[in-house]
């Protein structure tokens, strides 16, 4: 089992920034993939970017790059989203999953454990 924690979230203005994190425990050797997903009101869950945990390879969704960042400290068993460039477009309660194989990053369903979430909310 892995046991996942966010926080960072909160209240920022139109053009901030936040840092997400996601501290990983359990059995976070076997971790293949961490992402981070996000749950605007109404909508469904979507994908936000992912980081393979050996390589460190990076992929995101189209309306975040060049704003987003996800990064990892392996040492630490922790993943981090810096988000640049705020828009209030992005509130939403964001959610930072892993699994322990390789999958289709962009499924929500391929993720097998799940972190509490944590709300950022951006105003105009």
């Amino acid at each position: 089992q892995v046991q996942l924690v966010e926080s960072g979230g909160g209240l920022v203005q139109a053009g901030g920034s936040l840092r997400l994190s996601c501290a990983a425990s359990g059995r976070t050797f076997s971790m293949s993939v961490m992402g981070w997903f996000r749950q605007a009101p109404g909508k469904e869950r979507e994908f936000v970017a992912t980081i393979w945990w050996s390589s460190g390879n990076t992929y995101y969704t189209d309306s975040v790059k060049g704003r987003f960042t996800v990064s990892r400290d392996n040492a630490k068993n922790t993943v981090y989203l810096q988000m640049n460039s705020l828009k209030p477009e992005d509130t939403a309660v964001y959610y930072c999953a892993a699994v322990n194989r390789y999958i289709n990053y962009r499924i929500r369903d391929e993720y097998d454990y799940w972190g509490q979430g944590t709300q950022v909310t951006v105003s105009s």
